[in-house]
């Protein structure tokens, strides 16, 4: 299955995600797709004509540029998700995207697009991140039974 993971940048999400035969869906991904695409040909921007137009699906002409572009790779990777994993008051260093506004807008839209979530809260200590490891396999071998 395809699991939104959240911080969208977690590489240890990803990894856990990864283990248990499941497809993570992430940021990283989404950029490198745009910074190895051959089509696009002007650098530092990386962007398409359409990726602006993308960004209005998911935020209002209103919301700063900033969200609009982040949530023009972040938002189809809502809408292919058939799960998802919400590790909620993560420091930065678990991955971050850095934009408050975006990392709201991307949790509202995770709760409305119906799929299977395991919200969790970043873990204090090491008897903690045992826990919450434990709760992730057994959400990720979960959704593999229902396949």
């Amino acid at each position: 299955m395809k699991v939104f993971i959240y911080p969208t940048n977690s590489l240890i999400l990803a990894d856990l995600v990864e283990r248990f035969g499941h497809k993570p869906l992430m940021i990283n991904n989404a950029i490198g797709e745009k910074v190895r695409n051959a089509e696009i040909d002007h650098p530092p921007m990386n962007i398409t004509d359409e990726d602006p137009k993308k960004g209005l699906k998911y935020a209002a002409i209103e919301v700063p540029s900033g969200v609009r572009g982040r949530m023009s790779m972040i938002g189809p990777l809502i809408d292919e998700a058939e799960a998802a994993i919400i590790m909620n008051k993560a420091p930065m260093g678990f991955g971050c995207v850095g934009c408050e506004r975006t990392n709201e807008l991307t949790k509202y839209l995770v709760r409305r697009s119906e799929v299977p979530i395991l919200n969790l809260e970043y873990p204090e200590s090491e008897e903690d991140a045992k826990v919450i490891v434990k709760k992730i396999a057994l959400f990720l071998e979960d959704l593999g039974d229902k396949r």
